[in-house]
């Protein structure tokens, strides 16, 4: 049967390196850094890239290929590379398409991490930025400036999951030569592919849902071609290389990836209502509930509503702690994405660098909290919860 038939369930599956000699069921390991050449006119040939062949595994490995061409295959893409981490993927991409004197254009709602690259390191380098908005990005043609090399978001937002129409930047993106980078890490693939509306490079920390364990670190950057070529050649310069080993872990996650954002995904859609109706709760923020106010670009580019769930209480930073820790099931853990469900107080940990201007802009209040919803039964979840909840 033809490949192009099939469905992404099963792509993530099937696709993988071809089998050794050994004959065996699963790929194996390729744990060695180096790759020996038959002659040395072999080995000129691939140092001129005449020829393409294993050479060096900070370059590139059976492992990671692997791995890179199931998300590749999975977002929608033309190619995509393997980095050491979700914060490797973000820098992988933002920098070989920078230099002094240009200007990026983000979105505030986006990872603290991510913030701290742009307000704390470009600059240093005369790189010039503005930090958007919500409601500013909406009038993203009056942010862009003769300088303005790319546009960076996540969609969902970090911590606050609003929703960019990724189409409609993506026209605007188009018009003015502007690279429009997506981290899609909160939905992954199987929740939404932003390439389909016209994303140019798409990230993931691979650490997250694709792993979805909590065991190792890795990210992707995936797209056209011609832009992943440009983060490779910067890549394979300065090292973020990702480890056969994990990129193994990761590519056969991926083959239950599918099947467990949908648990992700329907855990957290009742775990959402249920929050929604309690008397503690002053709002509550998940994609596939009707009152989010960007429902109507979730019913155009998401296929499912993901894992995540952000919500405020009635109360502040020292309600919210009080929950937290009278919570049994729920991790306090600096991560997302596991099989077990987790809460943060974003304010307190991976935003607390942000400035309380900054803080407000994101939507990040200290009655605020994320939950990263995991594979439990959503009735022991919501037991759990709202046993806190009376605490207050």
């Amino acid at each position: 049967m033809s490949s192009n038939k099939l469905k992404r369930e099963t792509r993530a599956i099937h696709h993988g390196v071809s089998a050794t000699n050994k004959r065996e069921n699963s790929s194996p390991i390729f744990l060695n850094s180096s790759f020996n050449f038959a002659t040395a006119e072999d080995a000129e040939a691939v140092f001129l890239n005449q020829k393409e062949a294993y050479l060096y595994s900070r370059f590139s490995n059976p492992n990671t290929d692997e791995l890179a061409h199931k998300i590749a295959d999975l977002e929608g893409a033309e190619s995509a590379i393997c980095v050491a981490s979700g914060m490797s993927s973000v820098f992988n991409s933002l920098m070989p398409f920078l230099s002094t004197g240009d200007h990026i254009v983000s979105s505030i709602n986006i990872f603290g991490n991510s913030l701290n690259i742009i307000n704390d390191f470009l600059p240093k380098w005369g790189i010039e930025f503005t930090l958007a908005d919500f409601e500013e990005l909406k009038n993203l043609e009056s942010l862009i400036q003769t300088n303005t090399k790319l546009l960076f978001i996540e969609t969902p937002s970090n911590p606050s999951l609003r929703l960019f129409d990724i189409e409609a930047l993506a026209r605007v993106c188009k018009q003015k030569n502007v690279l429009l980078i997506v981290d899609n890490c909160f939905a992954t693939p199987f929740g939404q592919q932003p390439i389909k509306f016209g994303a140019d490079l798409v990230i993931h920390s691979a650490t997250k849902f694709i792993d979805g364990q909590g065991r190792v670190l890795g990210g992707i950057i995936a797209g056209k071609k011609k832009w992943v070529d440009e983060c490779y050649n910067f890549l394979r310069r300065t090292g973020p290389s990702l480890s056969p080993f994990n990129a193994h872990l990761l590519s056969k996650s991926v083959e239950t990836l599918g099947l467990r954002m949908e648990k992700h995904s329907s855990n957290a859609l009742i775990l959402a209502q249920k929050l929604e109706n309690h008397k503690k709760i002053k709002q509550v923020y998940y994609p596939g509930l009707p009152s989010h106010p960007d429902h109507h670009v979730f019913k155009k580019q998401m296929d499912l509503g993901g894992a995540l769930i952000a919500f405020e209480i009635h109360g502040s930073k020292k309600e919210a702690m009080l929950l937290i820790n009278s919570l049994s099931l729920f991790r306090i853990t600096a991560n997302l994405g596991d099989s077990r469900s987790i809460i943060t107080h974003p304010a307190s940990t991976t935003h607390s660098k942000l400035t309380l201007d900054e803080l407000a802009a994101a939507g990040i209040s200290g009655g605020l909290m994320r939950i990263s919803v995991g594979l439990e039964h959503a009735d022991d979840l919501w037991d759990d919860l709202e046993l806190a909840l009376d605490k207050l």
